[in-house]
């Protein structure tokens, strides 16, 4: 049986637009029913995916944050190219970082962060999670345990050259969250059992928006727009973008 990789989506609906970014090792299904849920609801929204996402760990472990920051930009520039003037952001985890960035680096509307993290653990750590991905990409794609080994080992050999990038972009985002001024809503689960959950109070206390506001989840995990509150979850989300000072 072949399997379809998750792929990046583009739902034109109406004049508001958001991009929806996912998480490292993550893919653009993380943030697929929020999208759809958004849409049907009267928003175009994006979500790419960043280079080595959503295909082998093995492609994965050689490209880089400022890749997958190239990826964010292009998404962004793809709705401006279609017409989009007014475009708010919403990010799970790293997606949020990157949420962060374009926050002070561009002119958003709004900006949803969900379980994004500002401080990162160690490289050793962060390396888990891709071994994670590994496992999991396997399972999914019928590896037998000598192929999934095989292909863990290899990984353990080369390692991710890239992961203390990863670490000075978080660094260098929380340096810049005061360069905010956009409405933001900050959303953390409380059961995240992958980033340092103060990180939400950080941005929320940090950023200079007048329009702010935080929510914490208390059954959910990390990955929480596919958590059991996710339908909560959307609907708020749903309610942050209405309040917005949209011109259409």
């Amino acid at each position: 049986m072949r399997i379809s990789l998750p792929k990046p989506f583009f739902f034109e609906e109406g004049p508001r637009a958001v991009l929806l970014l996912h998480g490292f090792t993550g893919n653009s299904a993380d943030v697929h029913m929020l999208g759809r849920f958004l849409q049907k609801n009267g928003y175009t929204t994006i979500a790419p995916h960043y280079k080595g996402h959503g295909v082998s760990p093995e492609e994965l472990i050689h490209t880089s944050p400022e890749d997958w920051w190239q990826d964010v930009q292009e998404a962004y520039q793809t709705l401006v190219d279609k017409g989009y003037k007014e475009i708010a952001v919403a990010g799970l985890s790293l997606g949020g970082v990157f949420s962060l960035k374009l926050g002070y680096s561009t002119v958003l509307k709004g900006i949803v962060t969900m379980c994004a993290p500002m401080s990162m653990r160690t490289t050793d750590i962060m390396f888990e999670g891709v071994l994670k991905y590994a496992r999991d990409f396997s399972k999914v794609y019928g590896y037998t345990e000598a192929e999934q080994e095989a292909m863990l080992n290899r990984l353990r050999e080369q390692g991710m050259p890239s992961l203390p990038q990863l670490q000075n972009l978080i660094q260098d985002v929380r340096a810049h969250v005061d360069e905010i001024y956009a409405p933001i809503f900050v959303v953390q689960a409380r059961k995240d059992e992958v980033i340092d959950v103060n990180s939400a109070q950080y941005i929320y206390d940090t950023v200079e928006s007048n329009d702010k506001a935080l929510k914490w989840y208390e059954n959910s995990r990390h990955v929480i727009t596919l958590d059991q509150e996710r339908k909560e979850l959307q609907q708020d989300i749903l309610d942050f973008l209405n309040t917005l000072d949209w011109s259409e």
